[in-house]
């Protein structure tokens, strides 16, 4: 079997440099106004639907001979760089100079449609040029685009510290080297696979720029996750007499059953993303789920493989980390719970309306943010303060108005070459309201295509721009079309809306029919659902906090008040729910199993709170230290994923888990464990029953 997964490695990695994709920045939303207009750009107008750099220049007056002579020379080395085709003229081209003369822009258009192809050495190598040409000219200059942006962020290199810190927790939580590394030996190998099998994936469907990322960890949180449950298992099994082999088998018959159906609740949350019908959430679906899926059978296969050499010497190499906590075996040989946790059990048992009504008084709290929040797409106003894009930004902002940075694209597809038509247009488009600027137009060689570009009077994230690209649309007849990122945003933010509600309630129900298989309730699978929904909502308002720019995302990075992109919370969604499941399976694979043996509902609750309550911590806490480990990312997209992931696990491991949970099963009593009559007679059948009545608990 190791062999075996070596190959795969090999195999994966491998396929993946023979045959991988490069990954994408953006999407558009399918028949939409937007993409229509990009199609027509590709079509007609190849050197405008290139990638460009924005370059703006600074100076008393930009218009002076002297200025004008070094400005002509910059533009002129820039134009002599690797992979630009072609740099405008600003003191030829109407609009490029700002009314008061200081600052001017200008377009470089670069021979690559998509920035991630812009290699980051060529775009360095403006970003020196501009630099070396300001400081010999004494003039400002910055550069501002989607390439600039990639060129300039640093890789956070805190992935590591998540994976050292996990480690820290596995010792303490196990005490010995071994039974700690079995965990982080099945993670890691389960996302090296997964990881080869990213460019292929590449290969097939749009994948973001993020979705590495976020594949990434999601793969070896949930690695680790699902080996320390079956770790803890094992050792239990190995406590109360069983061999190394019965005791891997039992392993697998119950923590094993537990990983499978916590995994499977991940990939079907991910399947959602389908349902959205946009590339980039396809592709972000992809990654999660291949993540995942290789880490479940790693769980099936790695896992045991390593018992096989490892299980006799589990606790072996212990270290002095933490306080040793054996199992603890009673005198009837059944495993005994930790006493904190049971006391903490009992406590809830006992005040379980009190733990109810203050918990979801917390979760409500924690949501509302969510309730003020602002979507959009963050740009390059948003990026760290002294960065070149950031510069270009606010240079542009400073000298041409706020929508200087958002310019709109409209493409009017007329049937033969008509000037009067153009000229009509032109004026409608000029007495908008909400139009700051109209270039001329631009013909396509066949003189029957036209290209304007709109400035609008407002920013690219106000809702005004929205407003005023639905007024030019609905103001200009069906041949045009307005495009550009500002206009693709709208369209996406849009056509997520549209599908959010089937989206949620469609991941809800199917979670809930696979909970409601393995745990034979119907209100155990209704319950779960509505827990996860207020542990999501909880991270939404959490992740609207730090967007807000104040105290909150300072913490992070964000010192801006920056909007949440629309397909941020329907990934977030979709994530989350599944993580949240994991939890959830966690918790009630234990109580269903004392359930089965003893029938007694308090009893069931009691002993299955305390014997997972460690495992939860600590899986949680390996969870927090993963996903906090991407947050330092320069890209808003990440650190936003990682402050959900963050957040949600928090309160899922902690209010809802070890308190709300239990509370509310506490209240319903045997109602819990109510199913018709047909499950009934099945789950008297059921293969698990005999497993945990044959073996000692």
């Amino acid at each position: 079997m190791l062999i075996a997964w070596a190959l795969a490695l090999a195999l994966a990695f491998g396929l993946s440099a023979a045959f991988g994709g490069d990954y994408t920045n953006g999407s558009s939303a399918p028949g939409s106004d937007s993409e229509q207009a990009q199609r027509l750009l590709r079509e007609r107008f190849p050197a405008q639907s290139g990638d460009t750099i924005r370059v703006v220049v600074r100076a008393g007056d930009v218009r002076g001979a002297e200025t004008r002579s070094a400005v002509t020379a910059l533009l002129g080395e820039l134009k002599r760089m690797p992979r630009v085709t072609s740099v405008e003229d600003p003191y030829a081209v109407k609009g490029s100079i700002a009314p008061d003369g200081r600052i001017l822009a200008a377009r470089v258009y670069l021979d690559v449609t998509n920035p991630n192809d812009m290699p980051v050495e060529d775009t360095r190598r403006l970003l020196a040029t501009a630099k070396t040409a300001a400081g010999r000219d004494r003039l400002d200059v910055a550069l501002g685009g989607r390439a600039v942006q990639l060129a300039e962020m640093k890789p956070p290199g805190s992935e590591m510290l998540g994976l050292l810190a996990a480690a820290v927790i596995l010792l303490i939580m196990f005490g010995s080297a071994v039974a700690a590394g079995l965990p982080l030996a099945m993670a890691i190998g389960g996302l090296a696979v997964s990881a080869g099998l990213v460019g292929l994936a590449a290969a097939v469907v749009d994948v973001p720029e993020f979705a590495p990322t976020i594949g990434m960890a999601l793969g070896l949180a949930l690695g680790i996750d699902y080996a320390l449950l079956m770790v803890t298992r094992f050792r239990e099994w190995r406590a109360v007499g069983l061999a190394p082999e019965a005791a891997t088998v039992a392993t697998l018959d119950t923590a094993g059953r537990a990983v499978l159906v916590a995994g499977g609740t991940v990939m079907v949350s991910m399947l959602g993303l389908f349902a959205v019908g946009l590339s980039i959430m396809n592709g972000t679906a992809v990654v999660a789920m291949l993540a995942t899926l290789i880490v479940m059978l790693a769980a099936i296969t790695l896992f045991p493989a390593l018992l096989g050499y490892l299980g006799s010497r589990i606790d072996r190499l212990r270290v002095p980390l933490g306080r040793r906590r054996p199992v603890q075996v009673s005198a009837d040989g059944h495993l005994a719970p930790a006493a904190g946790w049971t006391r903490w059990s009992e406590l809830v048992r006992r005040h379980s309306v009190l733990a109810t009504l203050a918990s979801v008084v917390v979760l409500l709290a924690l949501a509302t943010p969510f309730l003020g929040v602002r979507f959009g797409l963050p740009d390059a106003g948003n990026d760290p303060v002294g960065t070149s894009s950031r510069k270009a930004y606010d240079m542009l902002a400073e000298g041409f108005g706020p929508g200087a940075n958002g310019p709109l694209l409209v493409v009017a597809d007329l049937a033969r070459p008509d000037g009067a038509a153009l000229t009509r247009l032109g004026a409608t488009l000029g007495a908008t309201p909400g139009v700051a600027a109209v270039s001329p137009p631009r013909l396509d060689p066949a003189g029957a295509t036209a290209l304007f570009t709109v400035v609008p009077s407002t920013g690219p994230q106000e809702a005004a721009t929205e407003d005023l690209v639905r007024a030019l649309r609905a103001g200009t007849g069906a041949a045009v079309h307005v495009g550009g990122t500002t206009a693709a945003t709208i369209d996406v933010s849009a056509s997520i809306a549209d599908r959010l509600a089937p989206l949620i309630g469609g991941v809800v129900v199917v979670s809930a029919l696979l909970l409601l298989m393995a745990f034979r309730s119907v209100v155990i699978a209704i319950t779960a659902a509505v827990m996860n929904l207020l542990s999501v909502a909880a991270a939404y308002g959490v992740v609207s906090l730090v967007l807000q720019g104040g105290w909150a995302g300072k913490l992070i990075g964000i010192d801006t008040p920056t909007p949440m992109a629309a397909f941020v919370p329907v990934i977030m969604f979709a994530l989350l729910f599944g993580l949240s499941m994991d939890y959830e399976v966690f918790l009630m694979s234990r109580v269903r199993e004392a359930w089965l043996r003893t029938r007694d509902n308090g009893q069931a609750i009691t002993t299955g709170l305390a014997g997972t309550g460690r495992v939860i911590t600590a899986a949680a806490g390996i969870m927090i230290v993963v996903f906090a480990a991407i947050i330092p990312n320069d890209q808003v997209f990440i650190k936003v994923f990682g402050v959900g992931m963050v957040a949600a696990i928090l309160v899922d491991a902690t209010v809802i888990r070890m308190l709300l949970v239990p509370a509310i099963m506490h209240l319903l009593g045997r109602a819990n464990w109510w199913q018709p009559r047909r499950m009934a007679r099945r789950s008297r059948r059921d293969p698990q029953r005999n497993t945990l009545e044959r073996l000692p608990l």
